[in-house]
């Protein structure tokens, strides 16, 4: 199944990450920024029937990640959906799919580092300014690099630890507000409008996605068959329930001015009940989110620029493994530095318009590749991981994307299709200059 070459590079990789450190990096690449910008702008759309966007995100989440793990449990390479897409239909749609996967990683890590830089300057003044703020971004993901090339351990014990701290202040938030709630406020206003959900479900997702990115370091996941369902189930069933209450709790305390706070929303709630302290623990709490959730991608993310080099999309040397402490140094140290250029430029508002129609349309290709990789019986490490009927749910997958992508604006879908004519220029130029060389890749 395997490339000489790709089965070579990918022998020196550690299988380190259980089901307790890939959970945990689901749960924090899952828990970013989002749950603290999206429940004002849900409330502001629908009101107390707020939980139902959450509830159509949770159950469609259910569907997606059954997909991946119906493809995760039969492809244990490096690169996660862009791995499992590759080795289903080949080097081209593989290629597309990759490219959809770091467009998405970079114009988020980009966007979310910049709002890490500004929770510092709000709380601490001179590093709010035009010099500030690059040094900011700049020590965190400097910090988060060196963690990162010292081994796939160390990232995922940065990982764990981030994730328990992060979750706190949202745990703290949820057990307070449930003793202030006020009943009319969650009290059911009908069912909303169809268009209404269908945006607001397009925009919720943003604050489940992040499964995608955690997959991404497949071969350095032990017993991928076993640990990748538990891991994803797990950690889908945590996010949840937890986005869940913290839309319930801050509804209950606020009612119909959630919706005109934005991104502060959760820390105007807080104030509600905890005081000034509340709000503080909040937004505190929305820097060590964001910064956790960069974490989790400089964990995951590069390794879809080491798959790209190792599967001579890019050039080799970006391919490489560290010798000593055997990670993907190189791929790490360029997605950061594209990462601390971009950010310059992209802001966390944009980022949920530029990824959301990309990742879905990713989604649809694993969907797809889930269903030949079982045609085919392609097998990696273990027992696949599969049920009775399980062929079904990528098919009711791809319906469900196609209903949430009807709701995406023209701009949303321009977008990700100027990047895919892009991409595709890209690969019929760089296949030519290879064959060119005699060097297709067999």
């Amino acid at each position: 199944m395997n490339k000489p070459e790709t089965a070579a590079g990918e022998s020196q990789l550690i299988r380190a990450l259980g089901v307790p450190g890939l959970t945990a990096n689901i749960v924090n690449a899952t828990v970013g920024a989002g749950i603290f910008a999206w429940p004002a702008t849900i409330a502001a759309q629908l009101g107390a029937a707020s939980w139902v966007a959450y509830v159509i995100c949770g159950l469609a989440m259910c569907l997606f990640v059954t997909s991946f793990a119906l493809a995760g449990s039969r492809v244990s390479l490096t690169g996660g959906l862009y791995a499992y897409v590759e080795v289903a239909f080949g080097r081209y749609i593989g290629f597309l799919a990759g490219v959809l996967y770091f467009l998405t990683a970079i114009l988020a890590i980009s966007g979310i580092v910049e709002l890490i830089a500004s929770s510092v300057g709000s709380f601490v003044p001179i590093l709010s300014g035009s010099l500030g703020k690059p040094v900011v971004i700049l020590l965190v993901l400097a910090f988060l690099v060196a963690i990162n090339i010292r081994g796939v351990r160390t990232g995922a014990r940065a990982v764990e630890a981030l994730t328990i701290v992060k979750l706190a202040p949202l745990l703290i938030f949820v057990f307070a507000g449930l003793f202030f709630l006020h009943p009319h406020a969650l009290a059911w206003p009908g069912w909303p409008h169809g268009d209404v959900l269908g945006r607001s479900v397009l925009q919720l997702l943003f604050a489940f996605v992040g499964i995608e990115v955690a997959l991404v370091p497949s071969g350095e996941i032990k017993n991928p068959s076993r640990t990748v369902p538990r891991s994803i189930f797990t950690a889908l069933g945590i996010t949840t329930l937890l986005y869940i209450m913290i839309q319930l709790v801050a509804l209950g305390v606020m009612g119909n001015e959630l919706g005109r706070y934005g991104d502060t929303a959760l820390a105007e709630a807080a104030a509600r009940f905890l005081g000034n302290a509340g709000r503080l623990l909040m937004l505190i709490g929305l820097a060590v989110s964001a910064f956790g959730w960069v974490a989790s991608d400089i964990l995951s993310s590069p390794r879809i620029v080491y798959a790209f080099g190792r599967d001579r999309f890019l050039p080799s040397f970006f391919g490489r493994i560290h010798p000593r402490f055997h990670t993907p140094h190189v791929a790490i140290v360029t997605y950061a530095t594209l990462a601390f250029f971009l950010s310059f430029s992209s802001t966390f508002q944009k980022l949920a318009v530029l990824s959301n129609t990309a990742v879905l349309l990713l989604y649809i290709l694993c969907f797809l590749a889930a269903l030949e990789l079982k045609r085919r019986d392609v097998r990696g490490e273990g027992v696949p991981f599969g049920f009775p009927g399980a062929n079904f749910i990528p098919v009711i997958a791809i319906a469900v994307v196609i209903w949430i992508l009807s709701h995406a604006t023209l701009g949303e879908l321009e977008i990700t299709g100027s990047c895919l004519v892009v991409a595709s220029l890209l690969f019929v130029a760089r296949e030519s200059l290879l064959k060119r060389r005699g060097r297709v890749a067999t």
